[in-house]
């Protein structure tokens, strides 16, 4: 009796595998924080993504605290793509100081750094009067001391050299010409005073 299926040695070679081909890479686009936070689809040209990332939920939080996600959308959508950035940062950082002071919100803020500004410039005048001041004086005290010396100079008497100054070698110098001319009339007047009597 013959069989009819085929008998396969062992040693015949196999059949390769077909390749394995690895699956494509998902890619996950996440809602931007404000979409995120309402809890809606975040569309392809969402208005509010290129300014509120997922990364920073905060900022839409308070931002749509104070101004509302509603009103945030018509800023932005009555305003330039050049000039949207600004406006962002602009509502957030009033939206910052709205909540920690709600009465004046950035209004207290800037009277409170005009007031620094204020007090800076009154204490600037004042060292800048302290300085004049000090330079005045500086002035008048040099003026002082010129004037005094000026005035010790003229009250000085001239100094008479060629008749004090004595040499320690010949001390006989510094006696004048006429003390001797009067020593030797008087000597000379005893000596020849008794040839004539």
């Amino acid at each position: 009796m013959v069989s009819t299926t085929d008998s396969v040695s062992p040693s015949s070679p196999s059949s390769p595998p077909p390749p394995s081909q690895s699956p494509s890479p998902v890619v996950v686009v996440s809602p931007c924080a404000a979409c995120k936070i309402l809890r809606r689809r975040c569309a392809d040209k969402c208005v509010l993504a290129p300014y509120f990332p997922p990364t920073e939920p905060l900022k839409f939080t308070i931002a749509h605290r104070v101004f509302g996600a509603s009103n945030i959308i018509k800023f932005l959508q009555d305003l330039p793509e050049s000039q949207r950035a600004d406006a962002v940062s602009s509502m957030v950082y009033e939206a910052n100081a709205r909540l920690r002071d709600p009465v004046y919100g950035c209004a207290g803020a800037i009277c409170q750094l005009q007031k620094q500004v204020n007090d800076l410039q009154a204490q600037l005048a004042k060292a800048q009067a302290e300085i004049l001041n000090m330079k005045c004086q500086q002035t008048n005290l040099l003026a002082l001391i010129c004037m005094e010396m000026a005035h010790d100079h003229d009250e000085s008497p001239p100094s008479n050299t060629s008749s004090q100054s004595v040499s320690p070698e010949h001390p006989n110098r510094g006696v004048s010409n006429n003390a001797c001319f009067i020593d030797d009339n008087n000597l000379g007047g005893s000596l020849w005073e008794p040839l004539w009597t």
